[in-house]
């Protein structure tokens, strides 16, 4: 299947390529993997992946949930079947820090991820555009819309089976609030790939203490700060049935009242502009959905701690286990003294996992 063309116009009055810098789009051969032989990349994403191993996993105290999914869909995941990633934005750094916990491959440059990446502030001048090209990040034009020119690399990389990571909220939220709306720029990615990507919902939190928009004088510090707790929570793929979706988009009937905003009035797989925008927020709502839920999760999940005790040594095995109330409570009920394999197993703790001030709306 062909990969479809980009119309001329990006959403709003302006045209797809204004806005644009000029040097983050010319150095798009920075980002190629052949570039110098591949070594600067290979430098740059080592370096850069040291720097979030060290703040994440040694610096900082992290904890991960359901880290084996994000695994196998980075290293196993068919061949030539795209995947995009989705988190939400809590600080500047949640890329490249959220890849830094222990067992993940941070400095492999084949593997990481390529991401979007907001031009004003990643590709303001020709250093950064060049740093951050071998980086693997794209440059996005916040406010350019969902056809904008540089949306054509995120489209390559999922056309030849890569690993996109987004943030759709579009801007950094360090308060303790609901998912917001979805931009509808991933969800176009997604109806527009050869194959339909898979989708991983991520939720973290965390990175707002070690990078808080507002620390002294109104700015940020000049490091990542340390001493800080962050969770990590790794939601389940979703295949979405994007032809489904296209043929209902089509015998809807829509409202074509948005030709102002410099849609195209059809779309290259034949949907007109009210059906897009149908099919775009039904994507996103479905995303968006998701990572609700697994935001409504860190804030109930629980921490169950035992003891061990083996021939009268008590071991504190600070185990902690991610799972809903009524299961900790069942699992405490059945472990309580129990024998197993000749070690007394019994309930020490059982209560809030400490994540509430992070993911609930500052209630404990």
């Amino acid at each position: 299947m062909s990969q479809q063309p980009i119309p001329p116009l990006a959403f709003g009055s302006r045209s797809a390529t204004s806005g644009t810098n000029p040097a983050a789009s010319a150095m798009r051969w920075a980002g190629k993997a052949d570039h110098a032989g591949g070594l600067p990349r290979m430098l740059v994403i080592a370096a850069v992946g040291a720097f979030a191993k060290m703040f994440t996993s040694f610096l900082n105290s992290t904890q991960v949930h359901n880290a084996e999914t994000l695994h196998r869909l980075v290293h196993f995941r068919s061949p030539g079947r795209p995947l995009i990633t989705v988190s939400n934005h809590m600080s500047t750094l949640d890329d490249p820090l959220m890849w830094g916990y222990k067992d993940f491959p941070t400095m492999n440059a084949k593997l990481a991820r390529w991401v979007l990446a907001a031009e004003d502030i990643c590709f303001r001048n020709a250093i950064y555009s060049y740093l951050f090209r071998l980086g693997k990040c794209i440059p996005i034009t916040r406010g350019g819309g969902i056809y904008q020119e540089n949306m054509n690399e995120a489209l390559d990389v999922l056309t030849n089976g890569g690993w996109l990571h987004t943030f759709p909220e579009g801007k950094v939220c360090q308060e303790n609030i609901p998912i917001r709306r979805l931009k509808w720029g991933t969800a176009s990615l997604i109806v527009r790939a050869p194959i339909t990507p898979l989708v991983l919902p991520i939720i973290h939190c965390g990175f707002e203490k070690v990078m808080p928009e507002k620390y002294k004088f109104g700015r940020r510090p000049p490091f990542p700060l340390i001493n800080n707790n962050i969770k990590v929570i790794v939601g389940e793929p979703l295949e979405l049935d994007v032809e489904s979706l296209r043929r209902e988009a089509k015998t809807m009937s829509h409202e074509s009242s948005f030709r102002s905003l410099g849609w195209p009035e059809i779309s290259p797989d034949g949907l007109g502009e009210g059906a897009q925008r149908w099919l775009y927020s039904t994507i996103s709502d479905q995303i968006r959905s998701v990572m609700e839920k697994l935001r409504c999760f860190g804030m109930t999940a629980k921490k169950l701690q035992v003891d061990v005790t083996t021939r009268g040594d008590s071991v504190d095995t600070g185990e902690v286990i991610f799972a809903d109330e009524t299961t900790l409570r069942t699992a405490a009920i059945q472990m309580t003294n129990h024998i197993i394999d000749g070690q007394n197993i019994s309930v020490r703790e059982l209560a809030l996992f400490d994540v509430s001030p992070e993911f609930s709306e500052g209630k404990p």
